[in-house]
């Protein structure tokens, strides 16, 4: 279970990472067509250029590991289809705390699960997971939306906690489908992952920094 079942799960890390790189694309350019101003439409253009590049990135490596990139990204598709599906936010605000929770929180997580990967790939994933500029954006824009109308701080502070219950749960699912993945995260891969108190506290520390992710919005977790 050593060279082959580690390629399998790098396969299955980069292709999950890889679609989520493209949705976030498709999502922010959507997002862009609802933003109140031109400099708004312009940054989020901008953000979705670098996600898409962030994608290119991925499909380069896969089909370098000789898999094909949309074979690589299909066992993930139900998945984070159906996160979106439940969580699409039904205006501009809803839409960035969505991005700015959701997106962070898999982007810890890929980042705990880059500790157990062989240098290349390693460096490749952090580099995907560079911030394109949106957490500030968001942060900059929900916090002047709830000191200028403070009622909505409940309503997105419950749309929040929304979107981390559906995304730890779509999490849960795609580990307990995709045997490599999960094996690789438990030590299961030539003993590259981590024993399972470590992946308990792994969850410990996604969960606190959405906590402070929320704080950071002026949202209670």
């Amino acid at each position: 279970m050593a060279d082959d079942a580690y390629r399998s799960a790098v396969i299955d890390l980069l292709g999950a990472l890889a679609y989520g790189e493209l949705t976030a694309f498709e999502r922010l350019a959507e997002d862009a067509a609802f933003a109140p101003t031109i400099a708004d439409k312009a940054a989020l253009a901008a953000m979705a250029v670098a996600e898409y590049n962030h994608f290119a990135l991925l499909r380069a490596r896969l089909e370098i590991l000789g898999a094909v990139a949309e074979d690589a990204m299909e066992p993930f598709t139900a998945a984070l289809e159906a996160f979106h599906e439940r969580t699409a936010p039904s205006g501009w605000l809803e839409g960035l705390v969505k991005a700015y929770v959701g997106d962070g929180i898999a982007t810890d997580f890929y980042r705990e699960v880059s500790a157990y990967l062989d240098d290349s790939t390693r460096d490749l994933v952090l580099a995907v997971l560079e911030d394109t500029g949106h957490s500030a954006f968001a942060v900059d824009r929900v916090r002047a939306a709830i000191a200028a109308e403070p009622r909505q701080a409940g309503r997105l502070a419950l749309w929040g906690r929304r979107i981390v219950g559906e995304a730890l749960s779509q999490a849960q699912r795609v580990a307990a489908e995709r045997d490599a993945l999960a094996a690789l995260l438990v030590g299961g891969v030539a003993h590259r992952g981590a024993d399972l108190a470590e992946v308990g506290r792994m969850f410990a520390r996604l969960t606190d920094n959405h906590t402070r992710r929320m704080a950071a919005l002026g949202l209670s977790a």
